[in-house]
């Protein structure tokens, strides 16, 4: 990705509340065309961070640009580049979802002869053709987050920021709103920086994240170097449901790698190694008759990561 042109950019970023300090020294680049997790627990300096990107709160001290551009002295072109979700959406109720569109478009100066077809499009993409003449106080959580993906669509920006887009949706509702996301980066080619406390979901469809506590970021990565940075001396673990569980199994598994430690806890069967093993092991299951019932490892994923660098802020040992 380091070839790729840094679209957001911030040096030194720092917003202090009196004796507050809700963001600290934030240095930060985000590539064009790339899903980035900014992600850390609510209070952690996420959605302030947001703020001043959007030019929406000025910083103590430090400088954003988006597109080159300064986000203070330059506000109104970064709107016209920058389409933002917040964490919750703001619509006229009393309005249809078409309505409300139609006053964004307006808002915006888009031209009146493009509006409909805009607006038509739009509402298929995000699934609200059948529900856009009804109004908006009827529509569930996830109908107001997909319309609102719609009203960031709308001026049709080069770079969307989404604070905690999943927030509070059932799990079809998250599904749609993760596969949205991904569409906007990968057929769009936008860049997109999502907020979130979300930690599984959001790491399904991030090319990098920056794990963000108390205003500082700790780390910011692809999640699998992320992984073999902070547990590069730890084992991974994989717990199996293997049936039968019998003597023979412990000698294949050790036949994969006979560095492993292999321990038996109620029919369930816990491998600790250094490599990822799970393809081979797999395999050797299938070819010698075993029935694979469960599986599941860990040490290496965005929950793990997160874990260890936020205990690591807090002084907590694991």
């Amino acid at each position: 990705m380091t070839d790729k042109k840094v679209i957001i950019r911030t040096q030194g970023l720092t917003k202090q509340y009196k004796d507050i300090t809700a963001v600290n020294s934030l240095d930060l680049e985000i590539y064009e065309g790339e899903i980035f997790g900014l992600l850390g627990p609510n209070g952690a300096g996420k959605t302030t961070t947001i703020l001043m990107l959007l030019g929406l709160t000025e910083p103590t001290k430090g400088i954003a640009e988006i597109n080159g551009l300064d986000t203070i002295k330059e506000t109104i072109k970064v709107k016209k580049t920058v389409g933002y979700l917040p964490d919750h959406v703001g619509f006229y109720e009393d309005m249809t979802g078409r309505e409300n569109l139609r006053f964004v478009a307006r808002l915006n100066d888009i031209k009146k002869e493009e509006i409909e077809d805009r607006i038509d499009n739009l509402l298929e993409r995000v699934k609200l053709t059948n529900a856009a003449d009804k109004k908006v106080g009827t529509y569930s959580r996830g109908m107001k987050q997909r319309l609102g993906i719609a009203d960031t669509l709308m001026k049709d920006p080069k770079i969307i920021i989404l604070d905690e887009p999943t927030l509070g949706l059932d799990p079809e509702g998250i599904n749609d709103m993760l596969g949205l996301i991904a569409e906007l980066a990968r057929k769009d080619k936008r860049t997109v920086l999502i907020s979130s406390h979300l930690l599984h979901q959001v790491q399904r469809i991030c090319d990098r994240v920056g794990i963000f506590v108390d205003g500082e970021l700790l780390a910011v990565g692809p999640i699998d170097t992320l992984g073999e940075k902070v547990f590069k001396d730890k084992n991974l673990t994989l717990e199996l449901g293997i049936s039968p569980v019998d003597d023979k199994l412990i000698s294949l598994i050790k036949s994969i790698n006979e560095d492993v430690k292999i321990r038996n806890e109620e029919n369930r069967i816990f491998v600790e190694s250094r490599e990822d093993i799970r393809k081979e092991l797999i395999k050797a299951l299938s070819d010698n008759n075993y029935e694979l019932l469960f599986l599941k490892q860990s040490g290496r994923d965005l929950d793990d990561i997160y874990s260890q660098y936020f205990c690591e802020k807090e002084g907590v040992k694991k």
